[in-house]
């Protein structure tokens, strides 16, 4: 029963931490595109693979 003294208190605090946390999350506009970092993480190696073919394409490599 002791250890309730502390242990209240310690998750009091990390319970409104977690809060503050959420609430400038939410101030900050983290939670304005949640699907615009998803598509980027998929397509954006598709898209650098198709430029570095293009540049290929159009600066063939003299073969001596």
């Amino acid at each position: 029963m002791d250890g309730l003294i502390y242990l209240i208190p310690a998750a009091l605090f990390l319970g409104l931490l977690g809060l503050a946390g959420f609430f400038w999350s939410i101030n900050h506009n983290q939670y304005d595109d949640l699907e615009g970092a998803s598509y980027r993480a998929l397509f954006e190696e598709d898209d650098i693979a198709e430029e570095l073919e293009n540049k290929e394409k159009s600066n063939p490599k003299e073969e001596h």
